[in-house]
């Protein structure tokens, strides 16, 4: 199937595993040029050295923390001057912890609203100048059916994702005359290692079995 991503330049944050990885990878099949992140290093240029070699594609990274502005700035920077331009953002984050309501302190929600809501604005701020420049872009926030119907005991999840889902769509009327579409997908419970550990973690709370 060809999804119109040939030598597309695709920008896929928190992409050194799980959805990230994999969205990077199916793009990376597509022919785009594709630039991955991860705050880990290793990982990040592991997981670009894996994707090269099943995809034949051309695949760069950058360490950068989503929860830093001047990382964010700074990796946009330098992908536009490598590269020209930046056609497709995916906003992807690691899920925030459990919990339960009152094990959640304000250093828990701050930084929940960084990595997730904030990071996702500052990356399309960063962004929408090239896009605008040429008339194209895409955004696609990798969000969570929980925005949908709230997960229980993902209570930071829950709330935080709700907003990002409020401040996209207001986003997508503004820029829609610049042919610039941002779109949230909301996946349910796919097996990757941040779900792994959310059920053993449930398993040990219930002390029954992990299947």
């Amino acid at each position: 199937m060809d999804l119109g991503l040939n030598n597309k330049i695709v920008l896929v944050t928190a992409a050194s595993q799980g959805l990230g990885k994999a969205s990077a990878l199916s793009i990376a099949n597509e022919g785009a040029k594709v630039i991955i992140c991860s705050r880990d290093e290793e990982k990040i240029s592991k997981s670009a050295k894996e994707i090269k070699k099943q995809t034949g594609s051309e695949v760069s990274f950058f360490q950068a923390d989503l929860s830093d502005k001047e990382d964010i700035d700074k990796m946009v920077e330098d992908i536009i001057k490598n590269y020209g331009r930046i056609d497709v953002l995916i906003n992807n984050t690691g899920g925030p912890k459990a919990g339960f309501f009152d094990e959640i302190s304000d250093d828990d929600w701050i930084s929940t609203f960084e990595s997730t809501f904030l990071s996702a604005v500052r990356l399309t701020r960063a962004v929408l100048p090239s896009m605008k420049r040429n008339k194209w872009g895409r955004i696609i926030n990798i969000s969570s059916v929980s925005a949908k119907q709230p997960i229980d005991n993902l209570m930071l999840s829950n709330g935080v994702r709700m907003s990002v889902h409020g401040w996209a769509k207001t986003l997508s009327n503004q820029i829609a005359s610049d042919n610039i579409l941002i779109n949230n997908v909301c996946p349910g419970f796919t097996k990757t290692e941040r779900v792994e550990d959310l059920v053993s973690i449930q398993a040990k709370e219930l002390n029954i079995s992990e299947e």
